[in-house]
């Protein structure tokens, strides 16, 4: 019986919509798919791996995990603005927050550039492969979070939320974190896992 009133608690203060849950499952099931599909294919080609891994740039692999860790900071800054009913300040932690986004776009774009100007592709090994394989597919739902978090602060600087209704930022804080969460299991197993 008090298990019951228990989950039914645990349901009730889940942030944003439940749409959005679904959604990251599926999402997190995917790249857990991708995951270990490289971990299989390195097993079987660890000097491949080893060679490649060693030409991507820690440095920027790092730069771009504390910008993302920052940026799920800022996040967090916006939720709690928000439910103390300071959209304004909400707005202006979301808007670091796609700038922080934008800085991880603009490093990771000039790292593809620094791989495709050495003539690496898709066809050059599996490890290349994977490796703009899966940070392209990252990087997309940077980009559409970015999107998601830019149409939230219009609708902040609409008067859309409050403290009384903020679910529409707890959604796009919760895809964000999604993002987050993804690049800090990505950047290990990409860049420096051997």
């Amino acid at each position: 019986m008090n298990t019951n009133i228990t989950l039914v608690n645990e349901t009730e203060d889940l942030p944003g919509d439940f749409a959005i849950w679904i959604f990251i499952l599926a999402e997190m099931l995917v790249f857990g798919v991708m995951f270990i599909v490289y971990a299989f294919a390195r097993s079987n080609q660890i000097d491949v791996f080893n060679t490649s891994q060693l030409t991507l740039s820690r440095g920027l692999g790092t730069l771009n995990t504390i910008i993302l860790i920052t940026s799920s900071y800022f996040v967090v800054r916006s939720v709690s603005a928000i439910k103390s009913n300071n959209s304004k300040q909400s707005a202006h932690w979301l808007i670091g927050t796609i700038l922080m986004g934008g800085m991880f776009v603009a490093v990771k774009l000039w790292e593809f550039n620094q791989k495709f100007s050495a003539g690496i592709t898709l066809e050059t090994n599996d490890f290349y492969m994977f490796y703009l394989t899966l940070t392209f597919f990252h990087l997309m739902h940077v980009l559409m979070g970015m999107i998601i978090l830019a149409c939230i602060v219009y609708k902040l600087k609409n008067g859309v939320y409050s403290a009384q209704e903020h679910f529409g930022v707890e959604t796009g804080a919760s895809f964000w974190h999604m993002v987050d969460l993804l690049w800090i299991i990505l950047f290990p197993l990409i860049y420096i896992i051997r």
